[in-house]
């Protein structure tokens, strides 16, 4: 007696579309899908709290061991500026011609300090939180902004000894040192955009944060930290073109305009053309085009 064997009908397969309207009817998304840029805004804003309290965690706990522990927010920019002045104000010359030096240069130090630790905390903000990307969601870009705001918690800690050291060279409180936060603002949102930008190439090469450190020591040769950019481009042999990239590179633009803030012997006539305008321009562009650009990969952050 033979046995029939009945084969079941082949499985159908749905259609792309029959299962994108089916995932639509039970209102179901894409994990991790990218939301629009208001959207993505939107989100932003709601984990304000969030970034805030990361950050503040993130700078209690960066000198957590060290014996000395929030000192040394203030005391690495001091050696630092004290190194400089021995190589650069003694040895090199470069204090000539330069009035009140030494808080010329402990500015330039600070603020410089500003931009290149959001530079470099921004360089690994996916790449050096990948465990807390993959188990939690929320917008990546919460990680470049949290760091730059704990980078700017710091500077503001540490400028009470900026302060000191200017009062202490005789250089008086003017209503000029209110000029002080709007470039602080301005300088502020350019880290941003400048750290997100860095955080999406970060994420997919990590090997860059090797080479920032040499790109951001030479940026900072030239953007006026240890000498005066108005004294140099007053030499008639210096081309047009280098005098420009000089005068509007923005790391100079906003030391400059924090110089002419809070020291009083920096006069107007030392900051570049248009330099609010250059500094609205500067924030204004890397802020906005570093935060699409950075939100364009959202969906590819902590994957394989």
């Amino acid at each position: 007696m033979s046995q029939v064997l009945h084969t079941p009908p082949p499985t159908q397969v749905p259609a792309d579309d029959d299962l994108a309207a089916l995932a639509a009817r039970h209102g179901l998304t894409v994990s991790g899908a990218r939301p629009s840029l208001p959207e993505y805004v939107h989100q932003l804003w709601a984990r304000r709290h969030f970034i805030t309290a990361f950050a503040t965690a993130k700078l209690t706990a960066q000198y957590s061991q060290a014996k000395l522990g929030q000192v040394w927010q203030v005391m690495n920019p001091l050696l630092n500026a004290a190194v400089y002045y021995f190589i650069f104000g003694v040895l090199l010359g470069t204090s000539k011609g330069v009035p009140d030096y030494i808080p010329f240069l402990v500015t330039g130090v600070f603020i410089w300090t500003f931009t290149q630790s959001s530079i470099m905390a921004g360089t690994r903000a996916i790449s050096g939180n990948l465990g807390l990307v993959r188990a939690l969601h929320f917008p990546r870009a919460s990680l470049p902004i949290s760091f730059c705001l704990q980078q700017l918690q710091q500077l503001l800690f540490s400028m009470t000894a900026l302060v000191v050291i200017i009062l202490s060279f005789g250089i008086p409180i003017t209503p000029r040192w209110l000029l002080a936060i709007p470039a602080l603002i301005l300088q502020s949102v350019f880290n941003a955009g400048v750290s997100m930008i860095m955080a999406r190439w970060g994420a997919k090469t990590p090997d860059i944060a090797q080479l920032m450190p040499f790109v951001l020591r030479t940026w900072m040769y030239v953007s006026g930290v240890m000498w005066s950019i108005s004294k140099l481009t007053k030499k008639d042999n210096l081309p047009h073109i280098v005098t420009v990239l000089l005068e509007t590179n923005p790391a100079a633009v906003y030391i400059d305009l924090m110089r002419y803030a809070l020291i009083h012997s920096f006069h107007g006539k030392q900051l570049p053309p248009h330099v609010w305008a250059a500094a609205t321009g500067w924030a204004l562009l890397a802020g906005i085009g570093g935060f699409i650009y950075f939100w364009k990969a959202e969906e590819t952050y902590g994957r394989g």
